[in-house]
């Protein structure tokens, strides 16, 4: 930000924080915790909506970080940076996973606008720009708490706060109410459906037209007048390039239109019968999946010239002029039951459609004209309900950014007035950092921890205390490598790994170590010196 607006301050999130502590849940092995991992975050709407629980003696190794309320979780695997939330009170004590960093504010900061700040688009892509590891790639701590944060007066931060939780919550009802749109438009779809074949269908109009006609009604098997299946063999699961034959999924023709790239990839030894190649204008129809899938039913469009039925999704060879017709009764609730009573299979993972048990389906059967016009009317209203969709769609994503604009404006100083008697934020953070300097009784406590250190290392221990294995090593250390240094094996008692960890602790207060998670461990050294 190349210009602050009056008042503000620029820092990084390391001043406006304060330290977590970690524990080994397995000393309480008794103990009911409750965990968030990444998976427990919602990233759509940030928030913890899934906590794991399980007793001290069975946690996770990574089950280390103590949350506390208002605590801001940020995930540091690179493909999980959105999984961010803010900890709730019924969390307060409990733990998260070493994949995520508690960003616990300190007096100068806003919980909720150090929660927003990390959110924003802004933060995520300069954040994003670091990262370690191959196999597991992921932002360290050490590159979020040294990231930029822009800090408004304590009082302007608490007007921001509650401005955004207003227009926030007024997108989120938004978003509510949009979400339920795709479910109204499939139960309008079955709606119509259903109506087509039966209040259309038996409408005077119909039936008038009908007079002259004797059937009212057929089985399938009176109108297919052929059934073609492919083969099935041992493919390749991608779909096929131009200059290879692939054969269709059954997923393909799963969810009302036909999809080409749900497709595997035939061996280039195999030439299947040219008259499994599929075509467009052919009717389709899958003969295994689950039960709500199986005897799904489409007519082909876009097909590319290389693909292949396979043993499990067929064609219908029947007059082009009824294709339409036979679809739109299959999707229809009566024809979904009628497929559905027949589907055979004891599980419910898979269950299959017999030629015979399709064939002996009964079908409606009114005057040509009549099932035009019904199939006209079905087709004008679901492409009616498709344009609604897509308007659905596009407003979720103009509404994803105007959140991303309000925030965007808040952080420029925009979104509420600025008020010239607000304490300007470089004095409250230099107040603030007064107030967490160490004490007389914290000096006291490092020398404590020092002594209790050569006292512990008196059984051949090399070094004195942590911040002389620093200096000796003049880089980064690992953590378990210092401790060795200091005498601290796998013989050591858990009270000398205590005491190690709380002079740890005491050296990152005060700014004299930093700390790197890389992969399972966390490497330590020396504060470098600044010359400013």
């Amino acid at each position: 930000m190349n210009s602050l607006p009056k008042g503000w301050a620029s820092t990084t999130l390391k001043t406006v924080v304060e330290p977590y502590e970690s524990i080994d849940p397995r000393r309480q092995p008794e103990r009911q915790f409750r965990y968030v991992d990444i998976g427990s975050i919602d990233n759509r709407i940030q928030k913890i909506t899934d906590p794991k629980e399980f007793l001290g003696r069975e946690a996770p190794s990574r089950a280390r970080r103590v949350i506390k309320t208002d605590d801001v979780l940020f995930a540091t695997v690179r493909t999980y940076l959105k999984n961010i939330a803010l900890v709730t009170e019924d969390l307060d004590g409990e733990l998260t996973t070493t994949g995520i960093v508690p960003l616990r504010p300190n007096s100068a900061i806003a919980p909720k606008y150090l929660f927003n700040w990390v959110r924003s688009d802004g933060f995520i892509a300069s954040i994003s720009k670091s990262q370690s590891g191959t196999l597991y790639p992921a932002v360290s701590e050490t590159h979020v708490l040294a990231a930029e944060i822009t800090v408004p007066p304590l009082a302007e931060q608490k007007r921001i706060v509650a401005k955004l939780d207003n227009l926030i919550s007024r997108i989120a009802s938004a978003h509510d109410a949009l979400n339920l749109i795709p479910a109204l438009i499939e139960k309008y779809k079955a709606c119509s459906l259903e109506k087509a074949f039966s209040e259309w269908i038996n409408s005077p109009v119909a039936k008038e037209q009908n007079n002259s006609w004797k059937q009212s009604e057929i089985l399938i098997g009176e109108l297919v007048e052929n059934v073609v299946a492919g083969k099935n063999l041992r493919c390749e699961e991608r779909p096929p390039s131009l200059n290879e034959r692939g054969v269709v999924k059954v997923s393909a023709v799963s969810w009302g239109k036909f999809d080409p790239f749900a497709s595997k990839t035939l061996p280039p030894t195999f030439v299947p019968p040219e008259k499994s190649r599929i075509r467009n204008g052919d009717l389709l129809i899958s003969r295994a999946n689950t039960l709500e899938l199986v005897g799904a039913v489409v007519v082909v469009e876009g097909c590319p010239e290389n693909l292949y039925l396979s043993d499990k999704v067929l064609r219908l060879e029947m007059p082009d002029d009824d294709k339409r017709w036979l679809m739109w009764f299959l999707r229809s609730p009566k024809g979904r039951n009628e497929i559905e009573v027949r589907a055979s299979g004891n599980q419910m993972s898979m269950r299959n459609l017999s030629q015979k048990q399709l064939r002996e389906i009964p079908l409606p059967w009114p005057a040509p004209n009549v099932r035009r016009e019904i199939v006209r009317r079905i087709e004008t209203t679901f492409a009616w309900l498709d344009l609604v969709s897509d308007e659905q769609v596009a407003a979720a994503q103009r509404l994803s950014a105007l959140d991303a604009s309000i925030l965007q404006t808040a952080f420029r100083g925009q979104l509420v007035p600025q008020n010239t008697n607000d304490e300007p934020a470089l004095t409250l953070l230099e107040r603030v950092e007064t107030e967490n300097r160490p004490t007389a009784a914290e000096t006291k406590t490092d020398r404590n921890l020092k002594a209790s250190s050569q006292k512990l290392l008196k059984r051949g221990a090399r070094m004195a205390n942590l911040i002389e294995v620093l200096k000796s090593k003049g880089d980064w250390v690992s953590a378990n490598k210092a401790a060795q240094a200091l005498g601290i094996g796998d013989g050591a008692t858990s009270d000398a790994v205590e005491e190690f960890y709380n002079e740890l602790r005491l050296h990152l207060r005060n700014g004299r170590i930093e700390v790197e998670r890389r992969g399972s461990e966390d490497w330590l050294r020396l504060t470098p010196i600044r010359e400013d």
